[in-house]
């Protein structure tokens, strides 16, 4: 099997949770750098691995040939350019960049050295986003009319994270955060809107970035499209609503990857890795060709981030499509500039403008 040699630029949680496992159980990457400013954290787990003190050391000493990008994203733009011009390809954590004109920058920079440049949307492979696909496959639903994507939580107090939680600061806030995931979702699911209207603020008070939003998505044949996140959220919603001229569809937000990684999970490569699910996550209510309805409770599959990191393989080495790349998601840096816009004016957006 090919061995392609990675270079991780931190090593905080994004770096221990959602890459350095999946790189090292996967047998066709070879982590052989890492980036730690200060400390020396990595050594334990991934002791073949170089330890570098700054992004350009590693550019300029380490014999890789792809740079996983997960600092802040205040400094993507920054570190992915340098990462190009080295002759490396890259994987960017998601929000890609902080606005639309630095992302059309390095996807042209990207073009002109023939290199590849993926963010990485690792929702798209959660359980319960998997098995929105499926339902919509089926096509059951009929015609679509109203679709909701929520993604929740309960955090009241602000987190130590100056590069999320500082107003001041481009790309803080649970927007360009969370957003980018129920953004890509949507558009991955329904295409890119002709229209939106967004309410965007922060509930716990203006001295912090954006907590909460709403992101209203017009599209073609009636059919809208809301996104909807909130840090108090005591109660759980259905992550994903959605109703057709034949039926609705609800579900749950299920996927354990997140934290059982943090507990120290394990994954595995080429099989499910995480905890199946007990019992149902999902309700289908629909009517059938003979108009009788038919309601029935749903289990997701398991989800599995590997299969990112397996798509990425098989680019470098079969030539097969890129998961996410860059150019594709330009489209969801446009859908957060726009809002931001609408909510700052109090108006309407149309999207033939950007």
């Amino acid at each position: 099997m090919q061995l392609i040699k990675v270079g991780l630029c931190a090593f905080g949680m994004s770096g221990k949770v959602f890459h350095a496992p999946f790189l090292t159980e996967h047998p066709g990457f070879f982590m052989a750098a890492i980036v730690e400013r200060s400390k020396q954290e990595s050594k334990a787990k991934y002791p073949d691995a170089t330890i570098y003190r700054s992004v350009e050391e590693m550019l300029q000493s380490a014999d890789i040939e792809l740079v996983v990008v997960n600092t802040p994203v205040q400094t993507h733009f920054e570190y992915v350019k340098k990462a190009l011009e080295a002759g490396k390809n890259v994987i960017v954590e998601k929000p890609f960049t902080v606005n639309i004109s630095e992302a059309l920058e390095l996807v042209k920079l990207a073009e002109e050295k023939n290199l590849f440049l993926s963010v990485y949307q690792n929702r798209r492979f959660d359980r319960d986003y998997l098995q929105v696909q499926k339902i919509l496959e089926e096509g059951k639903l009929g015609t679509l009319k109203e679709i909701e994507i929520r993604f929740d939580r309960f955090r009241t107090e602000p987190s130590a994270k100056e590069h999320k939680e500082n107003p001041n600061l481009k790309g803080s806030g649970a927007l360009h955060d969370l957003g980018s995931h129920l953004i890509d979702q949507a558009t991955q699911l329904f295409g890119f809107p002709e229209k939106l209207f967004a309410d965007i603020f922060s509930m716990k008070g203006s001295a912090f970035a954006n907590d909460y939003f709403e992101v209203l998505l017009y599209y073609k044949n009636d059919l809208r499209v809301r996104l909807k996140s909130s840090v108090f959220t005591k109660e759980a919603h259905y992550a994903y609503i959605l109703h057709g001229n034949k039926g609705s569809f609800l579900q749950e937000r299920t996927d354990s990857q997140e934290t059982e990684l943090v507990a120290g999970a394990i994954p595995t490569y080429n099989e499910d890795w995480t905890k199946p699910l007990t019992g149902t996550d999902g309700i289908l209510n629909y009517l059938k060709e003979n108009s009788d309805s038919e309601r029935t409770l749903t289990s997701t599959e398991p989800g599995n981030y590997m299969n990112y990191y397996q798509d990425i393989y098989e680019h470098i080495v079969f030539g097969k499509t890129l998961p996410s790349p860059g150019s594709e998601i330009i489209q969801n840096m446009k859908i957060i500039e726009a809002a931001l816009e609408s909510s700052d004016e109090g108006k309407v957006v149309d999207l033939t403008n950007y």
